[in-house]
């Protein structure tokens, strides 16, 4: 399979680079029609998915890197070649949650329901993004035959695709694709939900990544180990645990209680609403 979609001979564009580059305009641009409707200011908004997606892409290679650090020590200059696939969703995720929390609290924003904003477009860009791990060969799972591919009807390209080193493997990348494909389509049902509370969104991203992903690597023939565990295994316990939690927690709260984004705004202008009245009378 060709990894280059476009050679001018002096510079080359990769095929991974431009699903990564798609997944994470998607998810920009859901991320953004979905804060309209919270009325978030825009600046706020475009300077925290600027950031978060910038610092996310080196938190996913600083990530990858390290669980691979042997390599990379010997031939340090290929830890900037991205383009050669690479990226760790779980380092992506983690290092940009720790911005968003920061900056969050720094401009008084309600971090969980940023998170829920920010979860329905990261899924999709997810799901847009692994098929670039498709055309680098990489996130592909265990031996496995041409007549089962075909009987699980999986896409005839995909299979032809999914003949890596002499054999076909089980393409575990389009399992992921398209199970984040179906979380968001869940999401933007369960959304609309009048019941549903601040963070339970962001807890059932926790929970749907987290299953699939648990179960992927179970196929996965070249994951990232941490000992003789999956790491990524590992984080979706973590993931999974993590959102029930915060699923469960926030189920319990009184349906007539409901956090503004901007946490602290409301009480600021009650008092300044005070202050101004002292004032006159």
């Amino acid at each position: 399979m060709d990894r280059v979609a476009l050679d001018l001979g002096f510079f080359q564009i990769y095929w991974y680079s431009i699903f990564i580059f798609l997944g994470g305009l998607t998810a920009c641009i859901v991320i953004y029609m979905e804060s309209k409707k919270r009325e978030i200011e825009e600046e706020f908004l475009i300077n925290l998915t600027f950031n978060s997606l910038i610092l996310g892409i080196i938190g996913a290679r600083l990530y990858y890197v390290l669980f691979n650090l042997n390599y990379y020590l010997k031939n340090p200059i290929e830890i900037l070649q991205i383009w050669n696939g690479g990226l760790a969703i779980h380092g992506g995720i983690l290092i940009a949650l720790a911005f968003i929390i920061i900056y969050c609290k720094k401009h008084n924003v309600n971090t969980l329901k940023m998170l829920d904003i920010i979860v329905v477009g990261l899924i999709i860009g997810q799901a847009i993004g692994r098929w670039g791990n498709f055309f680098n060969s990489e996130a592909y799972g265990n031996i496995t035959t041409y007549a089962t591919l075909h009987q699980e009807k999986i896409p005839e390209f995909v299979i032809k695709g999914m003949y890596i080193l002499g054999e076909y493997r089980q393409p575990t990348f389009f399992y992921e694709s398209v199970w984040c494909l179906f979380g968001f389509i869940a999401m933007l049902i369960i959304r609309k939900y009048k019941y549903l509370k601040t963070g339970q969104l962001t807890g059932f991203y926790l929970i749907w990544y987290g299953i699939i992903r648990f179960l992927i690597e179970r196929m996965r023939a070249d994951s990232l180990m941490l000992g003789p565990f999956k790491i990524a295994q590992i984080i979706s316990i973590i993931f999974i645990i993590s959102g029930i939690i915060v699923f469960t927690y926030y189920l319990r709260k009184d349906k007539g209680k409901e956090e503004n984004l901007y946490q602290g705004k409301e009480k600021r202008i009650q008092k300044e609403a005070v202050v101004y009245f002292k004032n006159r009378g």
